[in-house]
């Protein structure tokens, strides 16, 4: 399945939850699944078995003909793609006050998917370490930011850039007093 219809999916996910002003723990009792489960679906940090999907879907109290029956698995896309910044999409990656992502463009290609969000952390803003099942590129476009990783930490200033496996624990933070926007470009593998 392609990474751009798991975003989908994931994104169509937590709006019908959100919609009907459920919980992660409320779906997850339904769903005979856990809470942090249901998270990591729900932004793009793994991909359920069929049997997990068809269990959230249900417990969403959704049919499935309605909840597949708008997903789009075949863009036809030209050679040049515009994303205006009034498009981007504003989503939540896993709850924690302060991180903004605006998903940019995501797209398949070849045998792997590339999505690229925009990023913004408020001052002070923290939360717990995360992981993604990516290569994860990171570009400062403002401010200064202090990856955190279990066995080290790099401060990245405006300008700077790093890659790195999505899956080493890590968590960025910002301790200045400014607005910090970073460019993040997730390499899926096929």
């Amino acid at each position: 399945m392609e990474q751009e219809v798991i975003v989908q999916i994931s994104n169509k996910l937590k709006s019908i939850r959100k919609e009907k002003n459920l919980t992660l723990q409320d779906i997850a009792d339904r769903a005979g699944v856990t809470k942090g489960l249901i998270s990591q679906i729900e932004n793009s940090r793994t991909i359920p078995s069929l049997l997990v999907l068809i269990q959230i879907v249900k417990a969403l109290e959704v049919g499935l003909d309605d909840f597949f029956n708008d997903l789009s698995f075949y863009g036809k896309v030209g050679k040049i793609l515009v994303q205006r910044k009034a498009d981007y999409q504003k989503f939540e990656k896993e709850p924690a006050s302060g991180y903004e992502y605006f998903r940019i463009f995501t797209k398949k290609v070849n045998q792997s998917t590339i999505d690229i969000v925009l990023l913004e952390i408020q001052p002070g803003a923290s939360r717990d370490f995360v992981q993604t099942d990516a290569f994860e590129y990171k570009y400062i476009i403002a401010g200064s930011v202090r990856y955190v990783f279990r066995d080290q930490e790099i401060e990245l200033n405006e300008g700077d850039s790093m890659l790195f496996d999505g899956r080493m624990e890590h968590n960025p933070i910002n301790a200045g007093q400014d607005l910090v926007k970073m460019l993040v470009v997730y390499f899926f593998e096929a």
